[in-house]
């Protein structure tokens, strides 16, 4: 088996490699990623996709730049040390821009809108932010105090939450339908601004959540949003793409 580093008189091969990827739960990841990656490529080339020499070249190009190889010693030592021929450099170069091309024709600004035009309603936003806390009764105790002084919440979540947010006085910023738990999800984007919501439990109550909605926006394709459809896009394309293969695991 291909050693892939040596310490002292220990030798760690591909075998260790890909069961220390497995048992430390990244070794699916990359493998969809790598599915993911060909499915791209085949349709690609399915679809005439053309790329030209040139097209690699200036690809190769901007690789050498970003990784600081100038000259082309530079980049024969690097690919070396890396045990990849030129011929394997120039494959990844190419996928590459096949993947590229192939996502620019599912994602067109024409698809974009008429995604948008078709699910607006789960494009709505909304501002908010929350406090959570350990214990049911601190947080209907929170409850009582900010219904009665609302203005307190960033006080009283700086003070209180042990949250990530507590720096930020609770304020997660703005978030679309799907960021948050469907039954806090329903409740917080049918409140209006300055609503008061919660405390909602965590299944093994653990922790108790208050939110506070500042304000909401309704569905607008903006720059943020576009960039959501176009994953969603590419989502939805490649479950299709796997579709039409014979996928095993090895």
């Amino acid at each position: 088996m291909t050693a892939i580093v040596r310490i002292d008189d220990e030798t760690i091969d591909v075998d260790d490699f890909v069961r220390v990827l497995k048992l430390t739960g990244q070794f699916e990841g990359l493998v969809e990623q790598l599915v993911r990656d060909k499915l791209t490529v085949h349709a690609a080339r399915r679809h005439g996709i053309a790329l030209s020499p040139a097209d690699v070249q200036e690809r190769a190009d901007q690789f050498r730049r970003a990784h600081g190889l100038h000259r082309a010693a530079d980049m024969n030592h690097y690919l070396d040390a890396l045990h990849i021929t030129l011929d394997e450099f120039e494959t990844f170069i190419t996928d590459s821009l096949y993947q590229e091309r192939m996502m620019e024709r599912v994602c067109t600004d024409a698809a974009v809108e008429e995604y948008f035009q078709l699910n607006s309603p789960r494009f709505d936003s909304i501002e908010v932010s929350h406090i959570v806390v350990d214990t049911e009764g601190k947080a209907r105790e929170l409850v009582s105090y900010l219904q009665d002084d609302p203005d307190a919440f960033a006080e009283m979540a700086r003070e209180h939450s042990i949250a990530d947010t507590r720096e930020q006085g609770g304020d997660i910023g703005k978030v679309l339908r799907g960021s948050l738990k469907s039954d806090i999800e329903a409740k917080v984007f049918n409140a209006e601004p300055g609503d008061l919501l919660g405390p909602f439990p965590a299944p093994d109550r653990a922790f108790f959540e208050v939110f506070l909605v500042r304000a909401k926006h309704p569905a607008r394709l903006d720059v943020d949003v576009a960039v959501e459809i176009r994953r969603l896009l590419r989502e939805d394309w490649l479950m299709a793409r796997a579709q039409e293969h014979v996928i095993e695991a090895s």
